[in-house]
């Protein structure tokens, strides 16, 4: 997660609370999904951006997991991310993202 979006979260984290937050994430594969996660969880595991040190223990998902796209209306996921989760190893991100929900998310 670049500097400029660990700035804006942590800013929406300080206005709105972190208990209000949710994340959702769209990276290509697991392992980017998991460290985005993992900062907007635990910290800037890279020690270089405003969350280094930072435990926000936010909400934190992946577009294509089940629980956001059974949220969404069918036609408007097919339309915007169907595409990308055909060539998407889902199962792998899915797998990531549940492993830092339990062991940083707060929320």
């Amino acid at each position: 997660m670049d500097l400029e979006n660990q700035k804006r979260v942590k800013e929406l984290s300080e206005k709105y609370g972190p208990e209000n937050m949710v994340v959702l994430l769209g990276a290509a594969e697991a392992e980017a999904a998991g460290l985005a996660a993992e900062t907007v969880t635990n910290g800037d595991p890279t020690f270089a951006g405003p969350l280094t040190g930072v435990q926000l223990g936010l909400k934190v998902y992946h577009i294509c997991e089940e629980a956001v796209k059974s949220e969404v209306p069918a036609d408007l996921y097919e339309d915007q991310v169907g595409m990308m989760e055909m060539v998407l190893d889902v199962d792998a991100i899915a797998e990531e993202m549940s492993s830092i929900r339990e062991q940083y998310c707060k929320y």
